[in-house]
């Protein structure tokens, strides 16, 4: 079966965890809804209600919240073969905190809400599938909260470089800095400090 690559992209993710039928990727396939988002365009914003779980299948994108001062806080990421969204607001329909903007040209496949518990009924392996992804966000999260916690700023930087090596030379020097939670100017320093390492 021929697929075209934001299909062979995702099943090939979801393969990493469960194995599909023909018949059950076409079904899955069929679910999805394909999403461009432009460059500096917005995919999400705090007070929406999250209407889908997104793939990325092209580009890249942030997710971050505003604090009162109008400073953005990167939580993270996503390019392509990574899932985003707003989790919470998504099952509960509560209105999220969270922005989510494209950092290039952007192609995501999203899973409606509707289509997600029906995706549940008509293949129910998703369930491990998404039990699994959930967890290892979960973990991701807390080893971020704890590196936040227990790590300097440069070490932070350091170990952004060694786990996202393809995203590190794709984002702004502003963007970095506020994943790593410092100014853009000590961002410079760190950057400048470990290049000379």
């Amino acid at each position: 079966m021929y697929y075209k690559e934001s299909h062979t992209l995702i099943l090939n993710n979801i393969a990493r965890f469960i194995d599909l039928t023909e018949l059950e990727k076409q079904k899955y396939l069929s679910l999805l809804t394909e999403i461009k988002v432009k460059k500096k365009a917005f995919l999400m914003q705090a007070n929406d209600v999250t209407k889908y779980e997104y793939f990325i299948t092209k580009g890249c994108l942030k997710v971050y919240t505003l604090d009162e001062d109008g400073a953005q806080h990167i939580s993270m990421f996503a390019v392509e073969g990574y899932w985003t969204g707003d989790m919470a607001s998504f099952m509960t329909k509560e209105p999220t905190r969270y922005f989510i903007k494209a950092t290039e040209h952007s192609e995501l496949l999203g899973i409606s809400r509707t289509n997600y518990h029906l995706l549940f009924q008509e293949i129910p392996k998703f369930e491990k599938f998404y039990r699994i992804l959930y967890q290892r966000s979960l973990i991701s999260y807390i080893q971020r909260a704890n590196q936040g916690m227990s790590l300097t700023a440069e070490e932070r930087y350091i170990e952004f470089k060694k786990k996202y090596p393809k995203i590190v030379n794709r984002i702004t020097q502003k963007d970095l800095a506020g994943y790593i939670g410092i100014t853009p100017e000590f961002m410079s320093k760190i950057i400048s400090k470990v290049n000379r390492m």
